[in-house]
C-alpha cells in the first residue's frame, strides 16, 4: 500500500495517518519477531530490516511516484512501530521466562 495510489478518507482524522504507519509497522515487526521467537540473533536483523524498509519506502515515494510524497514523520512513525513492537516482545518474553522459571 505504500507506493499505490491511495483515495481521499472518508472522515479526516488528525494524524491518523501517523498512527497507520506506526500501527502497520508493529504488526510488521512483532509478527517477524514472533516468527523467529528462539533465534535472539536474529532479533537485531529484524529491526534493523523494519526500519530499514519503512525508510526505503518513503524514498521511494518520494522518487518513483507522482502521487505520493516523503515524509520524515512516517519514517519516524514507522521506527516508532518497529521499536514498540520490540519492547512488547521483551516484556512477553520475560513474563514467559519467568513463568517458566516460577513452575
Amino acid at each position: 500500500m505504500s507506493l499505490i495510489k491511495v483515495g481521499s478518507q472518508p472522515i479526516y482524522i488528525k494524524y491518523l495517518d501517523k498512527i497507520e504507519h506506526t500501527t502497520a509497522y508493529f504488526v510488521l515487526t512483532f509478527f517477524w519477531l514472533l516468527a523467529f521467537f528462539k533465534k535472539e540473533k536474529i532479533r537485531t536483523i529484524i529491526i534493523v530490516l523494519s526500519i530499514s524498509y519503512g525508510i526505503l519506502l518513503e524514498v521511494l515515494q518520494g522518487t518513483i511516484t507522482t502521487y505520493r510524497t516523503f515524509d520524515y514523520v512516517d519514517m519516524i512513525a514507522n521506527t516508532l512501530g518497529v521499536l514498540i513492537a520490540f519492547l512488547v516482545f521483551k516484556i512477553i518474553e520475560k513474563k514467559q521466562f519467568n513463568l517458566l522459571n516460577s513452575l
